[in-house]
């Protein structure tokens, strides 16, 4: 599939009032179509990999053709070049969790991005950074506890940023840190607790949502189980 022939699919699918609707989830509704999830995951599938068509749509700068570039491009070949490139690019929240969720996070950088991104002033790079550490957490089945563990200490770091696209991102990668196994979340438990004591609103809401999830009986009983 062209280029040309991929964009008129995706402005056939436009939908001036679902543009509407996802600006009042916070969704950056400059250059945006309007089109659904599903129906964007379904063109990908009819793409398939295509890591030069990636490059293409994100050039773009169309909302939904970025998040498609994402489920087409290929890991393997991602440099760190491109992922600077497009983190700077980053300019609303699903853009930043579907490119980090479903390519990033596969690429041979992620652990190293998720830190130096954690690090940086802007909003949505400091958030692909924390996204990051929570989509590892989940998609990385065969990493030690110790690279999650290190990812603690960067949350406590952070979890003064008030930002919202941040300091949600910072709980999720707690809450998803947490949820990995037992002992993972007893680790993640205590990193809350610290984050508890921090004089700052974003990180007692950080702490005492993390806490809430981590410690009730369906999360526990289902850690038990693994």
């Amino acid at each position: 599939m062209q280029l040309k022939e991929v964009l008129r699919k995706l402005k056939s699918l436009a939908s001036a009032k679902a543009v509407i609707g996802m600006a009042r989830f916070g969704i950056n509704p400059r250059k945006t179509l309007g089109v659904s999830m599903p129906m964007v995951r379904g063109i990908a599938k009819e793409i398939g990999p295509n890591h030069k068509l990636a490059q293409q749509l994100w050039n773009s700068k169309i909302h939904e053709a970025r998040i498609l570039a994402g489920f087409v491009a290929e890991a393997a070949k991602v440099t760190e070049r491109q992922m600077e490139n497009w983190v700077k690019d980053f300019d609303s929240w699903d853009v930043c969790d579907q490119v980090c969720g479903s390519l990033f996070d596969k690429t041979e950088f992620a652990y190293s991005k998720a830190f130096e991104w954690s690090k940086r002033k802007e909003e949505f790079v400091k958030r692909a950074g924390f996204v990051l550490m929570a989509t590892l957490s989940v998609h990385d089945k065969k990493s030690s506890d110790k690279q999650f563990e290190q990812f603690l200490s960067v949350i406590k770091r952070e979890a003064k940023d008030e930002r919202n696209f941040v300091k949600k991102a910072v709980n999720w990668a707690l809450r998803q840190i947490g949820k990995r196994n037992i002992s993972l979340n007893k680790k993640a438990i205590k990193a809350a607790q610290e984050i508890q004591k921090i004089d700052s609103k974003s990180a007692k809401w950080i702490a005492n949502d993390a806490i809430r999830e981590l410690t009730s009986e369906s999360v526990q009983q289902r850690l038990k189980k693994k």
